[in-house]
């Protein structure tokens, strides 16, 4: 990994302390947030997945972490929206510039509003996709709310 990744070239342009974690990556593996806690031995409530949302038809990025869902409505109105929809894969895909299951809340190829759980505030590191399967990136909460330059606010659920 020569280049990296667009999210850890954006880090690393931005000067910011983070460690790579990578792990073997399961090719039949459906819940990705998951299995890299496994794999790394991390709580699953450290673990952040990223996820994008249309909220009122315009797309934005939910961080949560993957022991929950994110809830929708909290989300829209985190960002003073009225309704949230998960938007479909290739939709996705084409925004961030990453695939499903390496999707990185960091170094996306459009910069996108975006809400980090605020339970990240709760840990002195989290992990989130280095934007590739089977890579994550472990950085203070407040280094990626920086970067990303997101609102926290609590938009995840546990069922």
């Amino acid at each position: 990994m020569s280049k990296g990744t667009p999210a850890t070239v954006a880090l690393t342009k931005a000067k910011s302390t983070f460690t790579l974690h990578p792990y073997e990556h399961d090719a039949g593996a459906s819940n990705y947030g998951d299995e890299a806690a496994a794999a790394l031995g991390v709580p699953r409530e450290q673990i952040f997945k990223t996820l994008v949302a249309a909220v009122d038809g315009a797309l934005a990025v939910a961080v949560v972490p993957v022991a929950g869902k994110l809830d929708l409505k909290a989300f829209a109105a985190a960002l003073g929206g009225k309704r949230a929809a998960m938007a479909e894969a290739p939709v996705v895909e084409r925004a961030t510039g990453y695939v499903v299951g390496g999707i990185s809340p960091l170094g996306q190829r459009k910069r996108l509003p975006t809400v980090v759980d605020e339970s990240a505030l709760d840990f002195a590191a989290v992990y989130c996709s280095a934007g590739r399967r089977g890579l994550q990136i472990e950085l203070p909460p407040a280094e990626l709310i920086r970067l990303t330059q997101a609102k926290t606010a609590r938009i995840s659920r546990t069922d």
